[in-house]
């Protein structure tokens, strides 16, 4: 079935980042298969996340279907860009019938798009992973690809205003070997294992991004164990129990 809107929506991306002069730097295109379906699991720290991390599978020539919360079909802009570029919609409520839609979607060859932390890491560390991925994977038969974002957070994230007049800004991606979803193995085995390999490689793309803060004032989009501002995961936890 031809790409009436994904392509489209692809190239309008590449055009707007080279306006802006974004300095996208990835690593590993070439693990992702050029055909059969995988599972696609990346860290979360900007609400533009899915779009970088469907650029990174671009030199294989792949489109990645994401899978995304319902309320983002819902826009009335995003919504039909949503459902014509075939993302699987999520609603919490009713999981399952998100998960088989994404089966169905792994078994037809195609590639589908995971964030396993589920919401954006306000710490930018790796909080918990869900074992949706993995079970997919496993009831699928197609392997893990493992992926990080950095950078990104500096566009748009949670907690602060977007700012997309930053021009220059460094996106660093790294992606990983396939990493197999057996059977004979637990989910949560197997979701611990991609879990430590994403963040291998998301400290990878913060040791080879090439800036670092200006100031005082530019030190909210880093962690705090590298002397960033950000709050670290414990203080999340406890804002968001309040």
């Amino acid at each position: 079935m031809a790409e009436l809107v994904y392509r489209p929506v692809v190239g309008f991306a590449q055009a707007l980042f080279k306006a802006w002069d974004l300095k996208i730097d990835c690593k590993g295109s070439e693990n992702i298969p050029r055909s059969g379906g995988a599972v696609l699991v990346s860290n979360h720290i900007s609400y533009l996340d899915f779009v970088f991390n469907g650029l990174a599978a671009l030199p294989q020539k792949r489109l990645v279907r994401f899978m995304a919360k319902e309320s983002v079909f819902r826009h009335k802009v995003s919504g039909p860009l949503m459902r014509g570029m075939k993302h699987i919609p999520v609603d919490r409520t009713q999981g399952e019938t998100a998960y088989a839609h994404a089966l169905e979607s792994l078994r037809s060859g195609e590639i589908v798009g995971v964030f396993p932390e589920a919401t954006i890491s306000q710490s930018f560390t790796l909080k918990s992973f869900k074992s949706g991925a993995a079970r997919m994977a496993q009831e699928a038969g197609v392997p893990l690809i493992p992926m990080a974002v950095w950078g990104t957070q500096r566009l748009w994230t949670k907690g602060h205003p977007r700012n997309f007049k930053r021009s220059h800004l460094p996106i660093t991606m790294r992606v990983g070997e396939a990493i197999e979803a057996s059977r004979d193995k637990y989910a949560g085995a197997i979701t611990r294992q991609v879990r430590e390999r994403v963040n291998e490689l998301l400290e990878a793309a913060q040791r080879a991004y090439p800036v670092r803060p200006k100031g005082p004032d530019d030190t909210w989009w880093m962690p705090a164990h590298l002397g960033g501002t950000a709050p670290t995961p414990e203080q999340v936890r406890e804002a968001e129990a309040r």
